[in-house]
This record gives C-alpha cells, structure tokens and sequence, in this order.
C-alpha cells in the first residue's frame, strides 16, 4: 500500500553522516568493550606503525570482520602476527564513516594458536617434504640464454603486466607464450594444473613462469593445492614460481627449480637482460678484432721477409752452391772413411777370432789330458801291476766267484807279466758267501 504524501513528509529523513554517526553510537553502547576470536588474513602494518587486517571463524565459515590496531596498542604485542595465525582481540565494533564499514578498533591481541589453513599448509609441506618433491637433487638450473618464455598466470592480472614490463625492458629479444589461467577461487589448482600440462605438452618454450601478485593466505591458497605442487615437481620443463610479495611463501614455490619473491623477480631470474648480454658481445668483437690485427701482422712480417729474400736470388743460390759443395766432399770421403772402418772392424774381430781359438784349444788340451788321467786310472795292467791276478776259465770268460769252480778245474791267471795254467784243488767258500 502505498502511503499518503503527509505520512513520508513528517517522516524524518537522516543524512548520511548522522546516520552513520547514529549507528555508531548505538554500537558504542552495546558492544562498548568486547572479545572476539578468529583467523588472521591480510595482515598489513603500515608505515605510522598501525595495523590493519581481517579476522574470520576458525571453522571455515563465509564471514570476515575489518579490523583496525593504532600504533599504541600495536606496541604493546609479544608476539609478531601474521597470516592465519588464530588469535583473540578485546576492542570495540566502530563504524568507519568515510566508507560506511563496520569495522573492529583492536584494544588488544593475545595468540590463540595457528589458523585453519596454515595447520593444512604446515601438514601439507611436512608430508610433501618426506616424499622428496623440495629437494635440491630435483633442481634443474635455468637455460642461461632462454629463446621463449611460458608464463602461467591470470590474463587479467596485474602480474601478467609486470612480468611482460619487465621482460621488455631487460629481453626485448625473448618471446613471450601466456598459458592463461584463473589463480585464485575453487577452480584455480584444476586450471592450472592444466596449462602446466598445456605447457609441457607443447613443448614450445624454455622455461615456465607460474606468478600473480600478492595476497592473503586464501587468495594464494590455489598454490599451496596438492594437485598444482605434484604438477610444478613433475613438470618437464624448467620452472620459475614468482608468487605474492616478498614474504609470501607457497608449497609451489619450494617444488619450483627456482623461487623468486615476486613476478617481476621472475621475469628477471629467467632472462638475462640484453643490455649485459650487449657488452659481452661487443668485448668478444674487441678481442676478435685484436686477434685478427695481431695475425694480419704477423703475416705481413713474415711477407716481408719472404719479400727480402727473393728480392736477392743470387744469395739463394749461392748457398746452395755451397751446400753441394760440402754433399760432394762429404760424398768422395764417405766410401774411404767406409773402408777405413770395415778394415779396422776387421782387424778388431781377427784378433778376436785368434784370441778364441787360443783359448779354446787350451780347454781342449787341458780337458784331454784330465781324460787321459781317469783313463789310465781304469788300466786293468796297472792293478795287475800292484799284486793282483785276472782269473779265467780258460776260455776268455772271467770268474768272479767261488762258486763257479769245482775242484780239479783248469783256469789260467793272467799277471802283469804273463799268465798261469792252474788247476783247482779245493773249493773253500768264504762264511759270507
């Protein structure tokens, strides 16, 4: 029903600062000091020492409350806050009229233990690490002179402009491929597991930049994604992780061959830039045109002196003249010089020869008259000689025993000056025999 003009005329109607001021007022007196519990996010300390930062449930729940901590309670805190830190502030709820936002004046700020999402981070890192997917042995160094970069961000994002801004600034010279893709929200890791799959498939670059810019915790959260960090482990290609600012890290970041602290960064660490690259060039140019100056002289001294010496023939020849000369002495003294030697070496093994056959012939005689001895002391007429008789059995046959007579056998001894017919009369063997 629509009311009557009189009824919306006495109606009073607020300005806006007096509403806003009346709101604040009404909070003053019902939440005059109060205590509230949560998460840290987007934590900022600014320059006048004051901080700002959001503070949500624990629990996960989509709700966020502004918070504001001037510089004289900040300096009160024992501990330093941070990123999903869970913390308990006692304060008043205020209304900050420029913008119309409620907001929380921070009176004091005590740590209630670690957030949510940095516990899953913390169990997360740990359990990643024992699989070996930070360790250094897996680290690839970067190509020094990259042709092509990939970088893997959003299209939209401010990190895109700073990694191309820098790159032509310091590589002009390198191309660029974007493989776009959503870093933030429920279906950043899914995307960007595939473009690093896109990237690595394609194989068209030499190294991969995965940047964006700066954020809380749960903005980079798609980094920290178990899906994306086995993805940045396994990829092919070398990697280069430029996510958030300085202080920010990621899970991605510690699986990247290489981390730097922002996109800008990134870009940087991958290209060399061409102003350094420039210089090199032009100190080779330098030292390859001293070479070649150095070696254009040396030849054309030596051109010089190749230049004397057929300026002047009559001296060539006249050196060769006398090289011949002393071929044709050395060549008429070589054959006399020759014969000289052969007579000399043959008198030197003539003497030998003699002095050989000498020797020799004295081992012979001296050898043959030691024969001679030993035959002479086998002469069966030399034991005869000394009283002994050869006895036979008449018919040349020897008898050496006892045994092989009987009495009234004939036998002849034979001595050293003749010989005896004998005949046998008895036989007495020996007690041995």
């Amino acid at each position: 029903m629509i009311e009557p003009r009189e009824a919306v005329s006495s109606r009073r109607v607020w300005g806006v600062a007096g509403l806003l001021e009346a709101v604040s007022q009404s909070l003053a007196e019902r939440f005059a000091v109060v205590a509230v519990g949560g998460e840290i996010t987007g934590f900022t300390r600014a320059a006048s020492g004051h901080c700002y930062f959001g503070l949500k449930d624990a629990d996960g729940q989509a709700a966020s409350l502004r918070c504001a901590m001037f510089r004289r309670a900040a300096a009160m805190l024992d501990f330093a806050p941070g990123e999903g830190v869970l913390v308990e502030l006692r304060g008043r709820v205020a209304v900050y009229e420029p913008r119309g936002e409620l907001q929380f004046i921070v009176e004091a700020m005590r740590r209630a233990g670690a957030g949510t999402l940095y516990e899953q981070f913390l169990k997360l890192r740990t359990r990643l690490a024992a699989e070996g997917l930070f360790g250094d042995e897996a680290k690839r160094p970067l190509p020094s002179h990259p042709r092509r970069i990939g970088v893997i961000t959003s299209a939209a994002g401010a990190a895109l402009h700073d990694v191309l801004t820098a790159l032509a600034r310091r590589a002009p010279q390198v191309e660029v491929v974007v493989y776009p893709s959503p870093v933030q929200g429920a279906e950043a890791p899914a995307a960007l597991v595939n473009a690093l799959r896109v990237a690595n498939e394609r194989a068209e670059v030499d190294v991969l930049l995965l940047v964006r810019g700066g954020g809380s915790l749960e903005d980079l959260w798609a980094f920290n994604d178990e899906r994306v960090v086995r993805a940045v482990a396994a990829s092919a290609l070398p990697l280069v992780c430029g996510v958030g600012h300085e202080t920010d890290v990621t899970l991605a970041d510690l699986a990247a061959d290489l981390r730097a602290p922002t996109p800008t960064a990134a870009a940087e660490l991958a290209a060399p830039p061409r102003d350094g690259l420039l210089q090199q060039l032009a100190g080779l140019e330098r030292a390859l045109m001293l070479r070649i100056d150095h070696r254009l002289q040396s030849l054309a001294q030596r051109l010089d002196r190749l230049a004397l010496r057929l300026a002047r023939p009559s001296d060539a020849l006249a050196r060769q003249r006398r090289m011949l000369e002393l071929l044709a002495q050395r060549a008429a003294a070589a054959p006399r010089r020759r014969v000289e030697l052969q007579g000399q070496r043959l008198a030197h093994l003539e003497q030998r020869h003699q002095r050989a056959c000498r020797d020799m012939l004295a081992r012979q005689a001296t050898r043959l008259d030691a024969l001679h001895a030993r035959l002479q002391a086998l002469d069966p007429q030399h034991v005869l000689a000394r009283g002994y008789a050869w006895l036979d059995d008449g018919a040349g046959g020897a008898v050496t025993s006892v045994h092989a007579l009987l009495p009234g056998a004939e036998v002849r001894a034979v001595l050293a000056d003749g010989s005896l017919d004998l005949r046998v009369l008895g036989v007495t063997p020996s007690a041995q025999g």
